[in-house]
């Protein structure tokens, strides 16, 4: 009885800890803490629930996720009352990309919150806005949709949203050059060309080319980077052919 009463004890501690760290984050106190120490489970812990259920924080990233799309679409549709779908739905991908939650996460030191095994040097960048999108979706099971809108107007929209700068963001140049290439019926292919350097970390060459001709080369430590790379020289290559 002594050493049940200990690991409740123990866990009663750690909640209130955890519930401290949120309130200037959230601007309210917790209700149903579980959520949150979901939203802050690393699956390298292999915890699980009471009844024997393995629990970490991509279930909540993925309602998370949700909540932001949705929040964020109905925003833009009261906000630009002009926009077409196609507009709307190309500005609801730069409000809620991964990078600009990255840096969101990143800025509100979420990962300083995380149970893992593993130490944080080990994550990359994208540790942050998943952390983000699992602490919305924390916020969506414990107080609602209302304060749901609330937290991501004050996190998201409010401080970091600037509609006229943010129609000129690229979010991806490669899917603005495959784009291009589509409605210009124009022949687009990206293909590995020999590697030359002697980093230590292994490095990818990708090489653009459309109709036929090399428009860039461009190296990165991943393929998917590489690509990303090649395009964004291609673009500028293109001399502003191509609309954002």
């Amino acid at each position: 009885m002594n050493y049940i009463q200990n690991i409740l004890k123990l866990r009663h501690k750690k909640n209130n800890e955890l519930s401290t760290a949120l309130e200037p984050i959230l601007g309210f106190k917790p209700k149903k803490i579980h959520y949150y120490e979901r939203a802050f489970t690393h699956r390298s812990t292999n915890k699980k629930d009471d009844i024997g259920n393995p629990f970490n924080y991509e279930r909540l990233e993925f309602v998370g996720d949700a909540i932001l799309g949705a929040v964020v679409a109905h925003y833009l549709y009261v906000s630009i009352l002009d926009a077409n779908e196609g507009y709307l739905t190309k500005m609801r991908s730069k409000i809620v990309s991964r990078s600009h939650l990255n840096k969101i996460g990143k800025g509100l030191d979420l990962i300083s919150l995380l149970d893992s095994t593993l130490e944080n040097s080990k994550f990359g960048d994208n540790i942050h806005g998943n952390l983000f999108e699992a602490l919305v979706g924390a916020v969506f099971l414990d107080r609602g949709y209302s304060m749901s809108e609330k937290f991501i107007f004050d996190s998201v929209i409010d401080p970091h949203v600037d509609l006229d700068q943010l129609e000129g963001k690229v979010i991806s140049y490669k899917s603005l050059i495959v784009e291009w290439c589509q409605k210009e019926k124009k022949k687009i292919n990206y293909s590995k060309c020999h590697d030359e350097g002697i980093d230590e970390v292994k490095h990818f060459s990708v090489k653009l080319e459309i109709d036929g001709k090399v428009i860039a080369k461009a190296r990165a430590t991943s393929r998917k980077k590489a690509e990303e790379k090649v395009s964004q020289r291609g673009y500028f290559a293109l001399q502003g052919k191509i609309q954002l």
